[in-house]
């Protein structure tokens, strides 16, 4: 079955009695026993609930994976995978360039608990293997790369994690099921935040992860329901509805944000374009090997520093300056300031999130309005 056949009809319940077409929002926190201690299928939301058992089947389907589960949000996710599968003492290598929320979880959360950290900048497949510890269990991978857009190789990434005895965890927020598939790359499990491009609307909050490892999906199940960081069914809901159109609105995610690199790319104002699908980016080939193409996100740095940016981030009238990303309306941040903040200045300089640097997320508008609109703003910057 194709990709975008598989996203409309993924998920379906063909046991439901009503014959629904769409699955229904089982809005309810518990269920019925028929006497003490003779459960159903179903018990309490927090365990299980139809709507979001539909959405793990759907994510799973996507992702090509034997297991998906679902989460209140794309940290929700991460929290729990890391409290599922790793220990006191264990050891991550991850690539240095992570979503901000994803590093402040890593170093002011979960050292407390004795987990350890090395990032590495990864483009290399060398760099992982020379931090790996003996204590390592995980090597966590984020493609393209947030907001840097540096493409991982996952398959080696995998290799070298697999060859350790640890688990490569890629987190594919940035290009959904549609456009890479880890786990066919060898990775062990896919992290997203449902809240991006799989819902698509920027109207819910949401996490979900893909595996095939039976051992690991028990562990990271049993921290699902431990922890409770699950959606609710109206939220589940939400994202299948986005699931359904994921196919069609990243064709035209990619198709305006390659267009969009192209006019940047040749503006005197802007220094360098971040953006895989440009050939003068360093991992274009790997990027074409591993992905079906290149996905909505384009990040630029503006000559000039810090206030350029802010004027220009005043003047965008069709883009709307906010953080997330993966919604059908287009986006504009600025990372030092706003998704990455939390990020101490010195650590983000380090890796080149510095303030010179705007990152978009292109929507499904118009691409010349896109394009004049980012034209006009520019001769303020």
């Amino acid at each position: 079955m194709h990709f975008s056949t598989k996203a409309v009809r993924a998920g379906e319940d063909h046991k439901d009695p009503t014959g629904a077409v769409v699955v229904p929002i089982y809005q309810v926190s518990t269920f019925r026993q028929t006497e003490p201690g003779v459960e159903g299928e179903y018990v309490y939301s927090r365990t299980g609930n139809p709507t979001r058992a539909a959405l793990e089947r759907a994510i799973a389907a996507l992702e090509e994976a034997e297991h998906g589960l679902a989460f209140a949000s794309g940290m929700g996710a991460v929290t729990t995978l890391i409290l599922g599968l790793l220990r006191e003492g264990d050891h991550v290598v991850a690539v240095e360039d992570l979503y901000g929320g994803t590093r402040r979880l890593f170093d002011q959360i979960m050292r407390n608990f004795g987990v350890g950290f090395t990032y590495v900048e990864g483009t290399d497949p060398k760099d992982f293997k020379a931090a790996l510890k003996q204590e390592t269990k995980m090597v966590w991978v984020e493609t393209p790369t947030n907001p840097l857009l540096k493409v991982i190789d996952i398959k080696a990434a995998s290799k070298i994690a697999r060859d350790h005895g640890a688990m490569c965890i890629v987190d594919n927020t940035f290009m959904s099921p549609y456009l890479q598939q880890p786990l066919k790359l060898g990775a062990d499990i896919v992290v997203h935040s449902t809240t991006k491009y799989l819902g698509g609307h920027s109207d819910l909050i949401g996490g979900a992860v893909a595996m095939s490892d039976s051992q690991h999906y028990e562990k990271v199940r049993f921290a699902q329901n431990a922890a409770g960081a699950v959606p609710g069914p109206f939220d589940c809901w939400l994202v299948l509805r986005g699931i359904r159109t994921l196919a069609v609105r990243m064709d035209r995610h990619c198709s305006n944000a390659r267009k969009i690199a192209e006019f940047l790319s040749q503006h005197q104002k802007v220094a360098d374009v971040l953006y895989p699908g440009l050939p003068s980016h360093p991992q274009h080939e790997l990027a074409q090997r591993q992905m079906r193409s290149f996905g909505g996100m384009v990040s630029f740095h503006l000559q000039g520093g810090f206030e350029p940016c802010k004027r220009l981030l005043k003047h965008v009238k069709i883009f709307t300056v906010a953080e997330s990303l993966g919604g059908v309306e287009s986006l504009i941040e600025h990372p030092s300031s706003m998704t990455h903040a939390s990020v101490p200045r010195e650590q983000r300089e380090k890796i080149g999130v510095t303030d010179s640097l705007i990152r978009l997320s292109v929507g499904i508008e118009d691409d010349e309005d896109l394009i004049s609109d980012l034209a006009a703003s520019l001769e303020h910057a």
